[in-house]
This record gives C-alpha cells, structure tokens and sequence, in this order.
C-alpha cells in the first residue's frame, strides 16, 4: 500500500480529488497518510478532516529560518514513513534536503502543458493570463516528478483542454481543473502505486496492464 504525504496551500480542489479517487476505485493500492499545509485556516484542511486524515499546519512564519522550517517540513514527512509526496497546489518551494531524499517519489500537478507557461512566477491565475495574453488554442495540465529546476521534472502525464474564445483567465482555469488537473493526478497516483512508472534517464516510461 502506497502511503501518500499531500501537500496543499489553499482550497485543495486537486487534494478533493485525490480524497475521491482512493474512495471510488480509481485510485488503487494507495492511501493518504497526512495532508500539510503551510497556511492555517485553508479549506483543504477542512478536506482532510472530514475524510478523516491527519490533517497538519507547517508555516515557514513559525519558524526562525527557512532552514529550520525545511528541517522541520523533511522530518514530519518522515515521521509518516510515505513512499510518495503529493504537491497539489503546494505554493512552497520544497527543500533541496527533501527531493534528494525522494527522488522520483514527488510529483507536482501544473495547469499548463509544460514547457509552456512554466517556471519561476507561473502559478495560479497567471499561468492562464499567459496563456489567453498569447492567444494558445490548447492550453491543459500536467503531472511531472519534482526535481531540482522549477516545473522541469519528467513527465508522467499531460492533458489537452480547449481554449475559448470567450474565455477569462478564471473561467480557463476552472475548465483546466475539471478536465485535466482532476483527472490526471488520481490516474498518475494510481500508476504509481501499482508500479507502473519508471524513470530513465530522466524519461517517464509507463508500463501497460
């Protein structure tokens, strides 16, 4: 059984999803073990709870450094013992200490199809402002390992949504969640916990059935 640490900064429409996929079936063979969020208050805490998962807050704001906050993010982690961390929306960067530890056992949900309108900056609404400023037909979402770089891990999986023409940055980015970020990352999880991801050379490989 996959143990899976979930890592939020707000709502956590993508962690929702995850909850739902591991009660329907779509998730199999993994279980998540904590949710942590780096603001108190969020909605995806509430999430948590009600699913009955420890829910936890770890704010850079209670700590006297980032380097003792990342000590303390690694540790409570590993307190858990997971085999997977899960950022959905987590507006953190994560510690250099924790992706040496868990290479290629961390994927990030991105609401475009990297490389496009990614990196350093592009979180939120801005990455669909981008998008609608270029004038992009397809714009959609990706899953990726979390690496070293900003958005630039392997690629597990990526899915195309249509760009309207009437389309604000808002309307844009709930369309994306829906038809991509919701579906992709509970189909990535799944993967992953039933072995059928690898990594070479830093190329995503997934095995069929």
């Amino acid at each position: 059984m996959l143990k899976i640490a979930v890592m939020v900064s707000g709502g956590g429409t993508n962690l929702q999803a995850i909850i739902d996929g591991v009660v329907d079936g779509t998730i199999t063979n993994a279980e998540i073990s904590v949710v942590i969020s780096n603001n108190p208050g969020v909605y995806a805490l509430e999430r948590a709870r009600n699913a009955g998962i420890d829910a936890l807050v770890i704010s850079p704001k209670e700590y006297e450094s980032r380097e003792a906050f990342n000590a303390a993010l690694l540790a409570k982690v590993q307190e858990y013992n997971v085999d997977l961390i899960v950022l959905a929306g987590f507006l953190v960067v994560i510690p250099e200490a924790m992706i040496e530890a868990y290479e290629n056992r961390i994927i990030n949900i991105h609401p475009s199809l990297i490389p496009s309108f990614c990196g350093t900056g592009f979180y939120g609404l801005k990455v669909h402002e981008k998008a609608l400023e270029r004038g992009v037909k397809v714009s959609g979402a990706t899953v990726h390992f979390v690496d070293k770089g900003t958005d630039t891990g392997p690629i597990i999986l990526q899915q195309p949504v249509e760009v309207l023409e009437e389309d604000t940055p808002k309307t844009l980015q709930q369309r994306i969640m829906e038809q991509a970020e919701w579906k992709i990352m509970p189909k990535a999880i799944d993967l992953i916990a039933n072995g059928r991801v690898t990594v070479t050379d830093g190329k995503v490989t997934i095995k069929n059935n």
